[in-house]
Formats: C-alpha cells, structure tokens, sequence
C-alpha cells in the first residue's frame, strides 16, 4: 500500500501525471486503480513514459521548447500554464523559449525534474529520472 501522504503521481510511480488512455505502456502496473491518471511499476518507467511522450511532442508536433510542450502538457483550460512554464524553466536554468535537444541527456533530465515538481509539489530527487531517460533512450535506439 503506497502512502497516501505521498502526491498523487508519486504513489502511482508517475511523477508527471500521464493521463490513461488507450497506449499499453513499458511497466505500467497489472492493476489500474486511478480511474484518470496511469500507474507504473516503478518512477523509473514513469519517467521513462515521460521522456517519450516529450520525444513525441518533439518530433511529430515541431513542439521544440519548454512553453511550447509544457502548453500542450498542461493547457491553460485546466492548468496554470504560464504559472508552470516559469516554474520549469527557473528551476531547469533553460530559457522558456530555448530550443530543447532530445539526445541531451542533462538538458531533458533537468526538464523533466521540473515538471515532475510542478506536478507533485515536491523536489523528486532520484536515479529513477536518469534510469527512465536511459530506458527511454534505449527503447528508441534498440
């Protein structure tokens, strides 16, 4: 039983809140009990779901920088968007507009790490983040 002190996407090893749908992810967990959000196995599948929903924002939307997929990720008719764009890029130290590079392993950590505190509140400070990249990485090279 996860701790239920623990954010929502944390107790579902999903720290930037994937949505459910009809994709059958690498480690998503047997049973799906959240009825909106997916459940993983582990943070680092979590991740590693993150950076390829990211990878895909990438190549098939042209959406290259952080405002661009952070407005795809949370739009504003649900979120606080530009709330969440200036959080991610002061805390990653990339500019909101910057060109992101999907092969820098730094650059999307860094991304990523903060998105996953916007979604949870909370600093995720962990190897599950690289673990995710390089099981990402390695389901789209191997």
């Amino acid at each position: 039983m996860k701790d239920k002190t623990l954010p929502r996407g944390l107790r579902n090893n999903n720290p930037l809140n994937i949505i459910r749908s009809a994709t059958k992810w690498q480690g998503m967990s047997e049973t799906q009990t959240d009825k909106h959000f997916v459940q993983f196995k582990t943070l680092a599948y979590g991740y590693r779901a993150a950076f390829l929903l990211i990878r895909t924002y990438m190549r098939k939307y042209g959406l290259l920088s952080i405002e661009q997929i952070i407005r795809r990720w949370a739009p504003p008719s649900e979120n606080n968007t530009a709330a969440y764009i200036r959080t991610v890029s002061e805390m990653s130290g990339i500019k909101r507009d910057a060109m992101l590079h999907w092969q820098n392993e730094a650059e999307m950590i860094a991304l990523v790490q903060a998105m996953a505190y916007v979604e949870n509140g909370r600093i995720v400070m962990s190897d599950s983040i690289r673990e995710g990249y390089k099981l990402a990485v390695k389901g789209v090279e191997g």
